[in-house]
């Protein structure tokens, strides 16, 4: 019987979360973390979001209570919300804490892997943010060569 060393397993292991192959599980990952919801979560969460108009943002991570990020995230539904916050917090990257007072609060805040992508997200808000003049000028430019 073979062995494998160490170094043998996680090049295996790496291979194995190919995202370009079709049963690569990062997919559904890479899928999830796609949405404009989760950006939006991340970004408010991820200390992006002012806290009332004309507020500065911090940058800092910080606990958000659920009716304030409903607040925040303009159009989201509350259905749409729940789903995006249940499902970041299976995959690890949302704390949900429960306060037992009247009512009851509830918290959510990023965890350390969830910071960890926090900063790939925020760069990503950043340049839409940058460049979304560029982008409808050149929407405008194809329809009109198309249309």
């Amino acid at each position: 019987m073979a062995t494998t060393t160490a170094a043998q397993q996680r090049a295996r292991a790496k291979a194995e979360y190919d995202a370009f192959l079709a049963a690569c599980p990062s997919r559904e990952l890479l899928s999830r973390i796609s949405g404009k919801w989760v950006a939006l979560v991340f970004a408010a969460l991820g200390g992006n979001a002012p806290r009332r108009p004309g507020d500065d943002c911090t940058g800092e991570p910080r606990p958000m209570r659920y009716s304030e990020l409903a607040r925040t995230l303009a159009g989201v539904s509350q259905k749409m919300l729940t789903q995006t916050l249940r499902s970041l917090e299976r995959d690890g990257l949302v704390r949900r804490t429960v306060e037992p007072t009247v009512p009851v609060t509830v918290t959510y805040e990023l965890t350390d892997l969830g910071v960890s992508l926090h900063r790939t997200m925020r760069g990503l808000k950043t340049w839409a943010e940058t460049h979304m003049d560029d982008v409808i000028a050149n929407r405008a430019t194809y329809d009109t060569r198309t249309g």
